[in-house]
């Protein structure tokens, strides 16, 4: 089988970051139900998370509102979808472009005239055309570069693209497949007195990721990823657990708190199969990138498949420093792997990401160096 590697992945985050207590202190002032400001005081600070980005500047002490504005009642407005969308078209132009532009410069031994395949990923807006055809414009590619677009999945949908990208290269080994990760969930905050609303408000950031994906042997003396294997599954027992849906104020995220235990209870037998087919078992798995869905994910995990704690530090670390930026994330933990210092190659990597479903996404990765 033919080998495909991901040679490189480029992250960007806005500029405006904010500190978990300070948005924990602003959420707290908009609830009105003590009940409510209690629950936000609790999920903000079990969260992991100690900072998030955002592309607005609505909530910096010393920013000027824009989608969002307080109202003379001290209520926090609560803009249409339409102004929402507005603003992801104007921002995921940007990010998407820059990410795409700063994977092919960074990648050893590629230019954009290398590249055949374009897949992009979001489930936090929609435009068309879409952040496909702006990479392809603003990097200079050619004009039949192929193009697809990933819509609407969640968290998980990083993996249908790498695994898109893998088929693309094994199908035609001169294939260059550049991935790009747009997520700006920070434009759908409601403030609501709601247990799902105030679970996705203290976890959902902004950011954008790039990967690029070809079966070129590596260049150069960088870490890269080996693309194994992936596998889809599902839970059903928590279908009604996790859903995303769009309303006339943005979109609206249905997450129970019950997620990471239906995780952690369903998640096991899903590894082993995927590690079965690959002929090894859990043992063998030098590093775990799990989609670091909130602190309860990364526990409930590590507990059901009895993981020790260096074996999940590239999660935490990402969730800590950025929290969940839905699809782009699992790409961030990739990346932060590939920063890791390490004692000696290969490591075997085994990543997972979860989305609604409850689906299960995951992939065999074999990180090496040339």
């Amino acid at each position: 089988m033919t080998q495909v590697t991901l040679h490189h992945i480029a992250t960007w985050t806005p500029p405006h970051a904010y500190d978990q207590t300070y948005a924990r202190d602003r959420m707290r002032e908009w609830l009105r139900e003590p009940r409510s400001k209690r629950m936000v005081s609790a999920l903000y600070n079990r969260s992991g998370i100690e900072r998030r980005h955002s592309v607005l500047p609505d909530f910096m002490p010393d920013g000027t509102p824009g989608l969002f504005a307080e109202q003379p009642d001290g209520n926090l407005s609560n803009p249409s979808t339409e102004e929402r969308n507005r603003l992801f078209t104007q921002h995921a132009r940007h990010s998407a472009v820059h990410c795409a532009r700063q994977v092919v410069s960074e990648a050893d031994g590629f230019s954009p005239a290398d590249i055949t395949h374009v897949i992009t990923v979001s489930c936090t807006g929609f435009y068309n055309p879409g952040p496909d055809f702006d990479i392809v414009q603003g990097l200079g590619l050619r004009e039949d570069t192929q193009r697809y677009h990933l819509g609407f999945m969640g968290c998980y949908a990083a993996f249908p693209a790498l695994n898109m990208a893998c088929q693309f290269c094994r199908a035609n080994p001169n294939a260059v497949v550049l991935v790009v990760c747009i997520e700006l969930c920070t434009l759908h905050l409601q403030v609501r007195d709601e247990p799902d609303s105030m679970l996705g408000n203290a976890l959902f950031a902004d950011g954008s990721a790039a990967a690029l994906v070809s079966a070129r042997p590596p260049s150069g003396h960088k870490a890269h990823f080996t693309l194994t294997s992936f596998q889809s599954a599902l839970i059903p027992a928590g279908q009604q657990d996790m859903a995303w849906d769009i309303g006339n104020t943005g979109f609206n995220i249905k997450l129970s708190s019950y997620v990471p235990f239906v995780i952690g209870e369903h998640t096991g037998p899903i590894v082993d199969r995927l590690l079965a087919h690959a002929h090894c078992t859990r043992d063998d798995i030098d590093i775990w990138a799990i989609h670091p869905g909130g602190r309860a994910i990364l526990d409930k995990l590590s507990s059901a498949l009895h993981l020790p704690p260096e074996k999940i530090q590239a999660s935490r670390e990402v969730l800590r420093l950025f929290g969940n930026m839905s699809s782009a994330t699992i790409l961030f933990v990739l990346d932060e792997i590939l920063r890791m210092r390490h004692d000696s190659f290969p490591r075997h990597v085994c990543a997972m990401a979860f989305g609604p479903g409850l689906t299960v996404e995951s992939a065999l990765l074999e990180l090496a160096q040339s």
